[in-house]
């Protein structure tokens, strides 16, 4: 028990989780190291000092570092007199996730990581946190920006608990959630709908999750998986070069479920969604979405530069404005919606295809289970939509259903051309689909006997 009465958030983990944060009421931090799911019992008190003995915790949990950060010198000056930091040093360089890609550094500042924290509790809405009694449980990797400075940020400035586990589990998913008695979950790209693959249990609904904060959910899979889970999953825009500087999120309670959007742009946000050429597109038309603040510094809270790569950081800032690469369209109401990574589009027959989309739409089919799509040359028609696909029953009469069933549920021509059946699809350790990876290897499997070649029955249908 602390001091002020509350107990310390190292009392429940489940077995995976890496670490435990832990925050005392005068804001100074302590750490528990957690290893082979020996958790430390009341670490932290008020102040962060150790509320019970030291020594008696480390035997309590000997394979655990309990470090008390009164135990650190926290001048700010050199013995010299010269200042160690200001809110603009360096505190961290993380590289993007190379999704479509190389990686890039990412030079990001100690206001980067305090503005991104502030800007996670100041949600309200669906999104309001409890100071001092949430517990957020992160399947994501600390080397990524949603773990490390909205998550785990947000936890240590408001006295929570930010629970790591060390990567994403479907089959324990439910369990490891309840064993800590989250509040809060967070998740990035196929998590969703790897969960809504799994049979139905008695551990769907058996939780105490207020929300899910993350990106990548499919629309078709949104209203479902809230259905089936009861948890409210809130869908939010940013990027590593962005941080809290530039965010969407829908977290009102006007929120439109199931048709990717990301809500309401904030109105510290100025965007502008543009054309190849520079131009803004009419509304309710896609283009790149382009980002800065709206008033003062327009790079407030955003990335420094990229790691010896000023061509890259200048490119980006191109006209003052953040190019971000991702398509989005707009409406009368001001509600952004996802669209595609600009990399990502395919081109057939003069037909832009969001690879997003024919993904989210084949998500549906029951004998998928996990699906990526991407574009292969065609010497008629530029590019094909080639369908790299997890299945229950991989043959050649599950591509025909397959096909069957598309071309009912799309525009005929995004329908696959190709159908490949693997066991796993290429992913980030954030569970994104490795794009650039993706490509590369439909190529080689375009040449595998293996693969189906569906393109044929690609036809116009009649009504």
């Amino acid at each position: 028990e602390a001091e002020d009465g509350r107990t310390a958030h190292a009392e429940r983990v489940p077995r995976r989780v890496a670490a435990v944060g832990v925050l005392g009421t005068d804001g100074r931090a302590a750490l528990a190291v957690v290893a082979a799911g020996r958790a430390v019992r009341h670490v932290a008190g008020a102040g962060g000092r150790v509320a019970t003995d030291a020594a008696a915790a480390q035997a309590a949990a000997p394979l655990c570092q309990v470090l008390c950060t009164d135990l650190i010198d926290t001048s700010t000056s050199s013995a010299a007199g010269e200042p160690l930091g200001t809110l603009a040093t360096e505190c961290a360089l993380l590289y993007t996730s190379g999704t479509t890609g190389k990686p890039k550094g990412c030079m990001l500042s100690n206001q980067y990581y305090l503005t991104t924290g502030q800007w996670y509790l100041d949600l309200d809405g669906y999104c309001e946190t409890t100071p001092g009694n949430d517990r957020l449980v992160t399947p994501l990797p600390m080397y990524h920006m949603n773990a490390m400075a909205t998550s785990t940020m947000a936890m240590l400035m408001s006295g929570s608990c930010i629970v790591p586990l060390d990567r994403f589990h479907p089959s324990t998913w439910w369990s490891s959630v309840a064993e800590c008695d989250a509040t809060i979950i967070h998740y990035l790209g196929v998590m969703p709908a790897m969960l809504m693959s799994l049979p139905p249990s008695e551990h769907d609904q058996a939780h105490n999750i207020r929300f899910g904060f993350g990106a990548g959910l499919s629309g078709e899979l949104h209203t479902a998986f809230e259905e089936r889970f009861s948890i409210s999953l809130i869908e939010a825009w940013a990027m590593t070069e962005t941080g809290a500087g530039a965010v969407i999120a829908a977290s009102t309670q006007a929120r439109s479920i199931g048709v990717a959007s990301l809500g309401i742009p904030q109105s510290d946000l100025a965007i502008s969604i543009v054309d190849h050429d520079g131009q803004e597109v009419a509304q309710g038309q896609s283009g790149e979405l382009l980002v800065r603040r709206a008033e003062g510094d327009p790079k407030f809270g955003f990335f420094s530069h990229y790691y010896k790569n000023p061509e890259a950081t200048a490119e980006a800032w191109a006209g003052g404005w953040f190019h971000t690469g991702d398509l989005v369209m707009q409406n009368a109401s001001g509600e952004v919606f996802f669209v595609d990574r600009k990399k990502n589009m395919i081109r057939r027959s003069g037909e832009n295809i969001a690879a997003v989309e024919v993904e989210s739409i084949l998500m549906k089919h029951p004998l998928i289970s996990a699906v990526a799509v991407c574009a292969v040359a065609d010497e008629t028609r530029g590019d094909e939509v080639f369908a790299l696909i997890v299945s229950t029953e991989p043959s050649k009469a599950t591509a025909q259903s397959i096909m069957d069933w598309s071309l009912q549920e799309m525009a005929y021509y995004k329908a696959p051309g190709y159908i490949s059946f693997t066991t796993e699809l290429p992913l980030t350790p954030t569970q994104k689909i490795q794009r650039a990876v993706l490509k590369s290897q439909a190529e080689e499997l375009l040449k595998d006997p293996k693969t189906i070649k569906t393109a044929p029955l690609k036809r116009r249908q009649v009504a």
